[in-house]
């Protein structure tokens, strides 16, 4: 795979993870961010955290597969490195990072990585999700729907969701954060966001889950969900739930 010219947001994260799998033209973007908005490492690093805490609950309930949208590059404590008995079906909608992450996913028998439009699911590809999240539709599943909300408006968002949960089974959980409005007081953070970014008061998120039921840990500060020990003091720039599907 040659070497981008564009910088990718995955990669960029990857870089505030500490992992391997970026470039130098991710480093600079994110050199460049981290001017504007200081603390983007130890917010990512505890977004990330969060990922591993709602993981270990949704396998603690019993539930072996994964479907993982906006993934991202898959490594750095992402899903199949955290529930180690699963399979995982990683999907996103960037061709750079599709194939960064089949290249690293290339050995896994519990892991795939392919495309996936979150906003209509008939874009996975069928074989691969009857491979990796064998059961989808008849019996409960991990959604994993990180770092997507802020790229939807309310009505996408809310249709999008409402779709995955008549998709999935009854006992099925969804892992979702939402952007606070933190980045308002740093307007060149916000402007590298770009156009579609939307920041959202605390107060909006839970309408939008629509069917999707919080846990009773509610809708948090992502650091304050479940937190291993004391709360990382991080920013509150993500707030994250764990929500099931009912029966109905």
């Amino acid at each position: 795979m040659g070497e981008p010219d564009q910088p990718s947001t995955a990669r960029m994260i990857d870089f505030w993870l500490g992992g391997d799998h970026h470039f130098p033209v991710d480093v600079a973007a994110a050199t460049a961010f981290e001017q504007a908005y200081g603390p983007c490492a130890p917010v990512f690093r505890e977004l990330r955290a969060f990922l591993g805490r709602a993981v270990r609950a949704i396998a603690g309930q019993g539930v072996d597969g994964f479907l993982v949208f906006g993934a991202g590059v898959p490594t750095m404590g992402n899903v199949h490195e955290v529930a180690t008995d699963a399979t995982v079906l990683y999907t996103d909608v960037d061709p750079v990072t599709i194939r960064l992450g089949q290249r690293i996913l290339a050995g896994s028998d519990r892991a795939g990585y392919g495309y996936g439009d979150a906003t209509d699911i008939g874009t996975v590809d069928p074989a691969q999700l009857h491979r990796f999240v064998p059961g989808w539709g008849r019996r409960p599943v991990g959604v994993i729907f990180l770092g997507l909300a802020a790229f939807l408006d309310d009505d996408t968002l809310a249709r999008t969701l409402d779709e995955l949960y008549a998709a999935s089974a009854p006992g099925s959980m969804l892992a979702v954060d939402f952007d606070t409005e933190e980045l308002a007081g740093h307007p060149e953070a916000l402007a590298m966001m770009g156009p579609a970014f939307r920041m959202r008061p605390p107060a909006a998120f839970a309408p939008l889950l629509g069917r999707w039921a919080p846990t009773a840990d509610g809708i948090v500060p992502v650091s304050q969900w479940r937190p291993d020990g004391a709360p990382a003091p991080v920013p509150d720039a993500f707030q994250g739930a764990l929500a099931i599907r009912g029966a109905d």
